[in-house]
């Protein structure tokens, strides 16, 4: 067996993997990311692409945004459409914020490519991925590299980046791991058209008919969603089907959408998922490995973002000034994030969907809290303040000492530069 070592071994090279091994990168603490897809996989995988203010500009920071700001799109507000009535919710003008349309593969390209030209080491493709050692001080990731050669990565820490199905978060004992977990009676089917936006913003649709929600991905590609069964079969609806379906739903005077050619169909099943603790001796679980939430209130990646840079601020601690306070204190302080994000994204989830098993008490009352939100500055400012996202970090001592290498870039997210892309 070959053996090797570093610092940090990260498993999963997506973004919550990647984004963590840039910010070590910048401590001075080295890694290795071990990653069993391959980049063209990852890169070709459609994901949603709304990103946090505090998100962009962390990526600023680490000087990873040029792209982002030439290709992505700055919105504003979105529209919550209800029974045909736009509302929208005004970002700006609420919380002087905004949130950045900019599709999540390309994120993990721009992370990718920059991890290149920094000389991180990471490693995909990789098999068998075994965690050893978690509970000691001297823990390892087993695995076959692409040569087949079975290899022991010797490490510090390990940070279980891989993912709500990989291998991470069920190396915590069962007997010590509480599973949060909610299934949703419905899912998203969607769709990716070419075809130019229908909208400058996201329309959040709600009807009678069921939820619908119209995005974009690129000037020429539209991204839409429409709710179903989550045991629904993609394969049988026709195009004339389903943009009869997205047409009913989204149906407002004087507003028509742009229809295309439609190249991929899937459908999505609502979750919501916590992992508690993140972490158990020298493991350190982050982004869906440890969380999922419902794509509805677009906090997926974002969360991720705010994991890692708890966490490497938590490792800068250690390895520069030898304190651990702030990693024993790491499961704890993400968690506080993630669950007033998983209440974010239930809460949206549950006002904007049609429910299955409701009465007319229930619609009423739907409609009622619809109402509520997006007449009354309090609701709407909420939402607003929610949908672009709180500070990735605490503003507790130790996260922001300016005499860390981190502290620079971490404080950048705080600052709320409010439009993010003066190009578009």
């Amino acid at each position: 067996m070959l053996d090797i070592r570093t610092q940090v071994g990260i498993v999963g090279a997506g973004p919550a993997g990647l984004l963590l091994a840039h910010l070590l990168a910048v401590a001075g603490i080295e890694t290795v990311v071990l990653e069993k897809r391959s980049r063209e996989e990852i890169a070709h995988t459609h994901r949603a692409g709304i990103l946090e203010q505090g998100t962009v500009d962390l990526i600023t920071a680490l000087g990873l945004d040029a792209r982002l700001r030439s290709e992505g799109f700055t919105h504003h507000g979105i529209e919550l459409r209800v029974d045909g009535e736009a509302r929208r919710i005004d970002f700006a003008d609420l919380v002087g914020r905004s949130v950045q349309l900019y599709p999540q593969q390309e994120v993990f390209t721009d992370l990718a490519d920059g991890a290149a030209a920094r000389g991180l080491d990471v490693r995909f493709e990789v098999t068998d991925a075994e965690l050893e050692g978690i509970e000691g001080e001297s823990p390892a990731i087993v695995f076959t590299d692409t040569d087949g050669a079975r290899t022991r990565l010797a490490c510090d820490f390990i940070a279980g980046c891989d993912g709500s199905r990989g291998i991470s978060k069920r190396a915590i004992p069962d007997e010590l791991r509480t599973d949060n977990f909610r299934e949703y009676p419905f899912g998203w089917f969607g769709i990716l058209t070419e075809a130019p936006p229908s909208a400058d913003e996201l329309i959040y649709a709600h009807s009678p008919h069921g939820f619908a929600l119209i995005s974009q991905r690129t000037p020429t590609t539209q991204r839409m969603y429409f709710q179903c069964d989550p045991s629904d079969d993609p394969d049988r609806w026709t195009d004339e089907q389903i943009w009869d379906e997205l047409d009913r739903r989204t149906a407002a005077p004087g507003f028509a959408l742009t229809h295309g050619p439609i190249f991929d169909k899937t459908v999505i099943p609502m979750r919501s998922y916590v992992c508690e603790p993140m972490q158990h001796g020298r493991l350190f679980l982050a982004g869906d490995a440890g969380h999922t939430v419902p794509p509805t209130g677009a906090k997926g990646l974002n969360l991720a973002a705010g994991d890692v840079s708890v966490l490497a601020r938590a490792l800068e601690r250690h390895y520069r000034e030898g304190k651990g306070d702030l990693l024993a204190t790491y499961g704890a302080t993400a968690l506080r994030r993630v669950w007033k994000a998983q209440h974010f994204s239930w809460w949206m989830t549950s006002m904007l969907h049609t429910h299955p098993d409701a009465n007319s008490f229930d619609n009423r009352r739907q409609l009622g809290e619809l109402d509520l939100v997006t007449t009354s500055r309090a609701g709407s400012t909420y939402l607003a303040e929610a949908y672009t996202g709180w500070s990735l970090i605490p503003t507790a001592p130790g996260y922001l000492d300016p005499a860390s290498a981190l502290g620079e870039v971490l404080a950048s997210q705080l600052r709320g530069s409010g439009d993010m892309s003066p190009s578009r």
